[in-house]
Parts: C-alpha cells; sequence; structure tokens
C-alpha cells in the first residue's frame, strides 16, 4: 500500500504531519499534493477557536436549518440525502443545523491520504524529474 488514511487532529498542519512521518517539514508539500490541495487556509481542517469565528462570521444564526436530509431507502441505508431547504414532500426529514453542515465538511476535511514513509525518496526524486522535463 502505497497510502495509508489519517484523521488531521486538532491544531496539527501539514508541517508537522510531516515532520512526525517524515523526519523533515519541508515535505509537507508531500502532503498536500497528495491530497490535492491547493489552498491550506480554506481546504485543511480549521482549528476549534477559528472553526467557531468561521461559523459565527459565516451565520447570522449557526443554529437556523441548513437543508434537510433522509436517509436512503435502498443499498447502504446508512447513507444520506441532502433533500435540500425544504422537507415538504418528507414530513419526517432530519433538519441539519448550519453549525452541523460545517462541522460536517470540517471532518471531510480531517481524513487525508498520507504517503508510506518507505516510498518518499523515490516520491520526491521522480517529482523533481518531472518538475526539470516541464514546459512553461
Amino acid at each position: 500500500m502505497l497510502f495509508d488514511t489519517y484523521d488531521v487532529k486538532e491544531g496539527e498542519t501539514p508541517e508537522s504531519i510531516a515532520d512526525k512521518l517524515y523526519d523533515d517539514p519541508q515535505l509537507h508539500w508531500v502532503i498536500l499534493l497528495v491530497n490535492n490541495i491547493t489552498d491550506r487556509y480554506h481546504q485543511w481542517p480549521m482549528t476549534t477557536p477559528q472553526f467557531q469565528a468561521y461559523v459565527k462570521d459565516k451565520y447570522a444564526n449557526p443554529d437556523a436549518t441548513h437543508h434537510y436530509e433522509i436517509s436512503q431507502s435502498s443499498g447502504v441505508t446508512t447513507k444520506k440525502i441532502d433533500i435540500g431547504t425544504d422537507n415538504t414532500d418528507y414530513p419526517t426529514a432530519t433538519a441539519i443545523t448550519n453549525y452541523e453542515y460545517e462541522q460536517e465538511e470540517q471532518d471531510k476535511k480531517r481524513k487525508i491520504r498520507l504517503l508510506d514513509p518507505s516510498y518518499i525518496d523515490d516520491f520526491v526524486d521522480e517529482f523533481k524529474s518531472l518538475m526539470k522535463e516541464s514546459v512553461i
């Protein structure tokens, strides 16, 4: 396996993970590249204080309904389906608040892939080689 899945913990940065995994914080770009993160300020999970401030700034009422969800009725019944902001056709749909929606988005960002450390040297060498060949 080239990759392993990892849940980013509170306050971890790409640099701290690279230092812990590869013994080199300068290899943070590998973590970002492998996860297709081009904007670490909007695509990387926020700390709790950052998240609280973000939700407070974005929504006048974080407890207001963002959308409604129903459980999928066939196949994987634990999967939730977003039915939008009107639950007229589904009166038993579950209301998801703005806060819950944003928390779920943060939880998705916490799940990243990490390149197995045994492949890091080959990966970096290959990347450097490809960059030398690229024409801008």
